[in-house]
């Protein structure tokens, strides 16, 4: 009778369904700041078929941020907007280099079993022989009209 629904804490958090008047109220913000903050680009909330703005818990911690670096550390609305990019650049490439030494540890463990496959494991991949001691010599061609 009832559909079963899965989703991750990271999908709620980023759920764009609250709205402007309740997202104030959690953020302890005033509606028109809320709307100052996403004509700056601080804070970039969902649109509703009518146009509402709806955002998420993911933007209303985000808009304690900006009230705190603003209010508490004395950061114009400029520095904070470089300050969330850089730190949203940073996680970016903090998952980067996470997503990339997964696939350095794949490869390595590709490498591992395709070693352990080989006949010559733990050993030079290339034979040597016995070194030998012959002598090779060479004689430069001659020209046809010498």
């Amino acid at each position: 009778m009832y559909e079963e629904i899965s989703i991750s804490v990271e999908q709620a958090s980023d759920a764009k369904v609250l709205i402007i008047s309740v997202a104030a109220r959690l953020a302890g913000m005033h509606p028109q700041t809320l709307r100052q903050y996403d004509r700056l680009g601080l804070v970039q909330p969902g649109r509703a078929g009518g146009g509402g703005r709806r955002y998420s818990e993911r933007d209303v911690a985000l808009l304690r941020e900006v009230q705190r670096l603003s209010q508490e550390d004395g950061v114009n609305l400029a520095g904070v907007k470089r300050i969330i990019g850089l730190e949203q650049l940073v996680g970016d490439l903090q998952h980067r280099v996470a997503e990339l030494e997964q696939e350095l540890q794949a490869a390595y463990d590709r490498v591992a079993r395709l070693e352990a496959m080989s006949p010559y494991s733990g050993r030079d991949l290339v034979r040597q022989e016995t070194q030998s001691t012959a002598l090779v010599v060479w004689r430069p061609r001659r020209s046809p009209d010498r």
